[in-house]
């Protein structure tokens, strides 16, 4: 027998092994095709839901940061899910609708704030959502109740919590209340040692965007400028607290200062301490809130829990509104303000001037609301979407700007072309201050040893270049760039204000204030909700009733739409209270914020001679 022989069974049983995972194969990807169809017909023709039983809890199960709009598209959001990345976030205009129709709805018994997913938001829409709870129990007549209940409260859903009628936490659960504030990372030791060179260059005694590469230390002005802002945002906190709580003046204050006597009396337990301090109404088990929320509304059709309906479900309950001939239109300008066209979640130059462009152009649009959450960034970029701003006035509609989180720097420079300026008081903005970064590393390749040579028929040519020192003669040229983007930039602000370019320059140079600040400097016209912001461009477009808002965006086609219904929701546990209490994810948090300050280091090399025309309004706030 030749080896061909002797191999030949071997081979029909390759074939046949390989012909049975093709088939499996294909059976197993047909499978999956005809799932993936049913979904889809599920979700464009199914029967709708069942309906809500009587004296159903609504459940507020808030998943993510609080938002103007979610970030990224559906696709994105989707593949972020897949690879274990938290990609949850909730809408504030989803939550406002939820909790207005909810109020009225009869099936609606009462509301549990459950926020162990909740990530939080600014101070701005902190206060838009307890103002959307305060609503609530005016518009239902007082009758339905509202709870709270969790593992573990952190700072911004404790805050949130404390308007509930009854506030109930874990007996292993902890309530972290710390402050206001933020430390950073100062890089100017680090630089010398390894030969890079941050080149900063600015206008404005508080802009201080890049005073950590090359400080060790915050600056006084950088001390009071902030202590300032962070302080009136504490005492607002408190306020709100100890107001809904009906604590003693100055009770979180010594909630914090006596925290490590009142944990070791209590021999660690956090819930006894805030219990006793009376930040909470009870101390219960998941089974015994269960048992409360049935006694207070109703058995589900099962019988074993509450009859309930979550915050996402409701949601997709809501009727659409009819089409109307008349709108206020909405133009969400959210994150960082970047050149060209972005996704959701960021501001493109070119991306929201044709979103504005557009609502301009929509005859059925009589107004426009520019709701602005951004710390800034590309000057041009502001500039691109200010101009549509006071092109649209002209051409006749109003333009009404609501402030939310952040509206600072080029957040702030977008909002100057506006019939009114509208913040919350806990709005952080102004910033009027300008900044340009040419980082050099030429030290560092010397040290390695690495040499650079080569012609330029100019001293310009190749510039900025990494590798070669920096040339006097370049600072000096974008030096002159940024003073005349910083007078520009207080000029206009000047001429929207109805003050003089110094009396702006006064208030400017960099300093942040909160909504209420900037009221008393005049850098807006009023504190007010988004509401508020609402209801003025109603009444500057003269229209009658309620108006009816359209949200100029992207519309997502419907795969989007069902990738955004299957996609699957991240379920995240109760807070950790030894991680919030010790402090044990510090390393992981100073490695991010490392990175995403280099990441602006590296930006101007990354835009070549771009960097020569860009200068950059941005404050690099972080809301509270």
């Amino acid at each position: 027998m030749g080896l061909k022989s002797a191999l030949a069974p071997l081979g029909r049983a390759v074939v046949r092994v390989w012909s049975w995972l093709d088939v499996s194969r294909r059976f197993a990807f047909n499978l999956l095709w005809l799932l993936v169809l049913l979904l889809l017909a599920s979700a464009l023709f199914g029967s709708g839901k069942p309906a809500l039983r009587d004296k159903s809890t609504l459940v507020l199960n808030l998943q993510g940061p609080l938002l103007e709009q979610h970030a990224g598209d559906a696709r994105g959001r989707a593949m972020a899910k897949l690879q274990g990345e938290d990609s949850e976030s909730t809408q504030l205009r989803d939550l406002l609708r939820v909790l207005e129709h909810a109020a009225k709805d009869d099936k609606v018994q009462q509301v549990l704030l459950d926020l162990s997913s909740y990530a939080g938001a600014g101070q701005a829409n902190q206060h838009e959502f307890m103002a959307a709870l305060a609503r609530f129990k005016k518009d239902s007549g007082g009758k339905k109740k509202i709870y709270a209940y969790a593992e573990g409260f952190d700072q911004r859903g404790y805050q949130i919590a404390a308007l509930a009628d009854e506030l109930y936490l874990h007996p292993m659960g902890a309530v972290l209340l710390e402050g206001f504030g933020r430390y950073r990372n100062y890089y100017k030791d680090l630089f010398e040692r390894v030969g890079v060179s941050a080149n900063v260059l600015r206008v404005g005694k508080y802009k201080n965007f890049g005073e950590p590469y090359f400080a060790n230390g915050p600056s006084e002005a950088t001390l009071e400028s902030e202590s300032y802002l962070y302080g009136a945002l504490w005492q607002r906190y408190m306020d709100g607290v100890e107001g809904a709580r009906k604590l003693d003046k100055g009770g979180i204050t010594r909630y914090i200062e006596t925290l490590p006597e009142r944990a070791k009396a209590l021999g660690g337990d956090y819930a006894q301490l805030a219990l006793q301090a009376k930040l909470v109404d009870g101390i219960k088990t998941r089974d015994e809130m269960r048992a409360l929320l049935i006694e207070r509304g109703a058995k589900d059709e099962k019988g074993q829990s509450f009859a309930r309906v979550e915050f996402k479900d409701y949601l997709e309950r809501l009727p659409t509104p009819p089409a109307a001939k008349a709108v206020v239109g909405v133009v969400v300008a959210q994150g960082g303000i970047s050149d060209g066209s972005k996704a959701p979640g960021e501001i493109g130059g070119d991306s929201t001037a044709r979103l504005i462009r557009d609502a301009r152009e929509d005859e059925s649009v009589k107004a426009i609301v520019l709701r602005v959450s951004s710390p800034g960034g590309s000057a041009l970029a502001s500039e691109l979407i200010r101009r549509e701003l006071e092109l649209t006035r002209k051409a006749g509609k109003p333009v009404v700007v609501s402030m939310g989180d952040v509206a600072a720097s080029g957040g702030y420079w977008i909002s100057m072309s506006a019939d009114e300026v509208i913040a919350e008081p806990g709005t952080i903005t102004g910033s009027i201050g300008v900044f340009g970064m040419l980082p050099t590393a030429d030290k560092l390749l010397a040290k390695l040893p690495l040499h650079v040579g080569g012609y330029g028929t100019t001293w310009l040519t190749g510039q900025p270049d990494p590798r070669r020192p920096f040339d006097p003669r370049l600072g000096q040229a974008i030096q002159a760039g940024i003073e005349h983007i910083y007078t520009e930039f207080t000029t206009r602000a000047a001429a929207a204000r109805g003050l003089k370019p110094e009396d702006i320059d006064a208030v400017g140079q960099g300093r942040v204030w909160t909504g209420q600040q900037a009221l008393e400097r005049k850098l807006i016209d009023r504190v007010g909700s988004y509401a508020d912001a609402i209801a003025a461009a109603a009444k500057r477009a003269k229209l009658e009733g309620e108006p009816q808002l359209r949200y100029i965006e992207k519309e997502p086609g419907r795969f989007a739409k069902l990738v955004d219904q299957f996609g699957g929701d991240v379920l995240v546990g109760g807070a950790d209270v030894a991680r919030q209490v010790f402090g044990l994810n510090l390393i992981p948090s100073a490695l991010t914020d490392a990175q995403r300050e280099l990441q602006w280091l590296l930006a101007p090399q990354q835009q070549g001679s771009k960097a020569l025309l860009r200068a950059h309004v941005h404050c690099l706030c972080t809301a509270p």
